[in-house]
């Protein structure tokens, strides 16, 4: 009975997200993975007793620092709980703010990679196809054209510092996570990344990112279509660094991000996909799903998206038929967004059947009827779609999501595709062992710092050791190079925080909302600040994870 307890104690322990950690863990000499016993230290699971004394001497420290690290490694194996790793539903929509969807009338939508998923076959032929504008109108070299395009090298979300050449990731805090800069497509020492920002791994907010992920030098990569870019801007600096050519890193970086930019102002990728859209786009059928059932539940529907009426035509018939149209009581192409959002000077232009804009004045905005430009402004008034009552659903972070939810008050949603990868990975054994033993050893960590004798400085450093390698295990599972777009080694990264900041709800794709109800009500789980930790798992746990190591802690005044 009583391995079955701590066992139910574990298991609430990671369902509640681990919060206190291993740390949890009381100081009783009867709890495996204890620290030194402090003041009125007690595990309520175990009867009173007189505390047990530590050792005193280097070589007895050093073996019970050991010991703890043993029993800690048992309690951990033995208490993990199988069913642990099927906690997440890749399938299922997270919320960051609590919104019923109850209250909501009105859904919009924008189009790429939001009604319209996309196969990653597309990045190489973006990356291709720019590449080689590189070389013939750029007149870069042609040693170029040896890259390909390696899906695995970047990650969404990343920063570059034009005048550096460095693509790395950064947390919510501004610091870049060591062991995640680039030049090139090599890695550049953490020492040299620290000697780089003047001794830190800090960047100060002045060169970050601007609203839109635009800073004075410093670039944030946020849509799915940068992966690509970042790509190719790798490989053309990894070209000129590997044969020792002088380049300005701005124009180099303007150039790269001009062809980019060429490969969509062109019709390239629009010629790709509408030629082969089986190929190219993905869950068309659930798509038309969501759109016909929020129709059927008497829901208004608006599309607002960057791309030309003819590309949207196509995709929109391949996926819900020529009648699409009738399904949306406002359509807006070419809305050149986040501009469609600040600027009230674009009037709405009508678009006729063949696509050829119309001159008359807009003063209302008609169903089955096709609309270029404009402004939210005019959108608006024409309306009268305001506040908590509209949810609007993008994938750029900035250019879809942002504005609306702090100007204007309408609910958001954000489609991530990559989250349906990264909980698969959090689904699977070897990440839940190697995450949950990290816990406990940071946790250790934690508290057997207070010996400093020798010997037990070279466990805490062998200790050390160990939770670096396990955060590189942890890290590769989800991108050699930078790890989980989520998260650093423990905080956000800087794309999570924006992330919570302008979307009410994020999921995978837009078919995640063919699992809920219409008038379903998403409730964000509380999360315990640092502070509340202990008090969060001394009210959900009991037994021997009930008391975090409080008794340690006793002599901090």
């Amino acid at each position: 009975m009583a391995g079955a307890g701590l066992r139910a104690a574990a298991r609430r322990w990671l369902l509640c997200g681990g919060h206190g950690g291993p740390r949890a863990a009381s100081s009783s000499p009867s709890c495996p993975g204890c620290g030194p016993p402090g003041p009125g230290a007690h595990c309520p699971g175990a009867p009173r007793s007189a505390p047990a004394q530590a050792p005193t001497s280097g070589a007895d420290l050093s073996a019970h620092l050991w010991a703890r690290y043993q029993d800690m490694r048992r309690l951990v194996h033995d208490l993990l709980p199988p069913e642990v790793c099927s906690l997440l539903n890749p399938a299922a929509i997270y919320a960051n703010n609590e919104i019923s969807l109850r209250d909501v009338e009105v859904y919009g939508f924008d189009y790429d990679y939001t009604l319209a998923q996309y196969a990653d076959a597309l990045h190489p032929e973006i990356f291709s196809a720019a590449r080689d504008i590189l070389i013939e109108h750029y007149k870069y070299p042609e040693g170029i054209r040896k890259y390909d395009y390696n899906p695995s090298f970047a990650i969404r979300g990343l920063h570059y510092d034009i005048q550096k050449s460095l693509l790395m990731k950064i947390d919510a805090f501004h610091y870049v996570q060591l062991g995640t800069a680039y030049r090139g497509l090599q890695p550049v020492p953490d020492e040299e990344v620290i000697e780089l920002y003047g001794g830190t791994q800090h960047i100060p907010l002045y060169q970050m990112s601007g609203f839109y992920g635009k800073g004075p030098s410093i670039k944030q990569f946020m849509d799915i279509f940068s992966l690509p870019e970042m790509a190719l801007l790798s490989c053309v600096v990894d070209y000129f660094l590997g044969h020792s050519l002088e380049f300005d890193q701005a124009h180099l970086y303007k150039d790269v991000t001009d062809a980019i930019r060429d490969v969509h102002v062109k019709g390239l990728m629009y010629q790709w996909i509408e030629q082969d859209m089986e190929k190219y786009i993905l869950r068309g059928d659930e798509t038309f799903a969501v759109l016909n059932r929020l129709v059927a539940h008497g829901k208004q529907l608006f599309l607002i998206t960057n791309s030309p009426f003819s590309f949207v035509d196509k995709g929109m018939r391949h996926m819900v038929g020529p009648d699409w149209r009738q399904l949306f009581d406002v359509v807006i192409v070419q809305a050149d967004k986040p501009s469609f959002f600040t600027d009230r000077r674009k009037p709405f232009r009508k678009l006729d059947e063949k696509g050829s804009l119309q001159w008359d004045r807009i003063t209302r905005l008609e169903k089955g009827k096709i609309y270029r430009q404009g402004n939210l402004f005019d959108f608006l008034r024409l309306t009268e779609w305001r506040g908590p009552r509209v949810l609007y659903f993008g994938d750029h972070l900035y250019s879809d999501l942002a504005d609306l939810m702090l100007r204007h008050g309408w609910r958001t949603g954000a489609i991530i595709p990559e989250l349906e990868r990264e909980i698969r990975i959090i689904n699977t054994e070897q990440y839940m062992h190697s995450l949950t033993w990290q816990q406990a050893l940071t946790g250790l960590l934690e508290r057997m710092q207070t010996y400093q004798d020798a010997e037990s400085r070279q466990v805490l450093a062998a200790w050390m050791k160990e939770r670096q390698e396990l955060r590189c295990i942890t890290k590769a599972l989800f991108n050699a190079q930078f790890g989980s777009i989520f998260r650093t080694f423990h905080n956000p990264t800087y794309f999570s925080r924006r992330l919570v900041r302008f979307s009410d709800l994020y999921m995978a794709s837009l078919s995640c909302l063919l699992n809920y109800r219409v008038d379903f009500t998403f409730y964000p789980r509380r999360t315990p600040l640092q502070h509340e930790a202990p008090l969060w798992m001394d009210q959900l746990c009991t037994g021997c994870m009930k008391t975090p190591f409080l008794g340690d802690m006793a002599h901090i005044r």
